[in-house]
């Protein structure tokens, strides 16, 4: 356990853990539907993986619906390579932007769990079968997180040619 708390950098901790803390205790608060427990070994683990999650769900959605509607533009990534290479700080600005976004996710998800919840209890199918939808909705998250890393690990071999 030591060996992972000192390999985790200030960038997981608040793109992975914080957001999986504050979803957890506000999903706890609103629903009363404790995930955390006693064990705050368990309890990390819990937090850090919901907020893995939280994290994939602002990158492969709040980021695109953000930019499709126009309220961010990015630069191209040849061009934010190109630019880190000149500008450290430009990295410690994106890792802010991360943050910012993952935040954003978080909210959002919490406002999605509350709607879930209620259709839950109206419809029983939805309750019975909340474990596959979890499953499958986080396998097809991770999938498409998966393609977009390695799209993104393609460019950065391209760029750096």
């Amino acid at each position: 356990m030591q060996d992972f708390l000192d390999k985790l950098t200030s960038y997981n901790l608040f793109n992975n853990l914080l957001p999986g803390v504050i979803f957890l205790t506000f999903f706890n608060e609103l629903l009363s539907i404790d995930l955390l427990g006693e064990n705050l070994a368990k309890a990390f683990f819990i937090s850090y993986f919901v907020g893995l999650i939280i994290g994939r769900i602002g990158s492969l959605i709040i980021e695109p619906i953000l930019k499709k509607v126009g309220f961010i533009k990015f630069a191209s990534y040849e061009n934010f390579v190109e630019a880190s290479k000149k500008d450290p700080k430009i990295d410690i600005l994106s890792e802010s932007n991360n943050i910012y976004r993952v935040i954003i996710a978080t909210f959002v998800l919490i406002l999605i769990a509350i709607g879930y919840e209620k259709l839950a209890n109206e419809c029983v199918w939805f309750y019975e079968h909340r474990l596959i939808i979890f499953s499958v909705a986080v396998l097809l998250l991770f999938l498409f997180s998966y393609r977009k890393q390695t799209a993104y690990i393609n460019k950065r071999v391209a760029s750096a040619k």
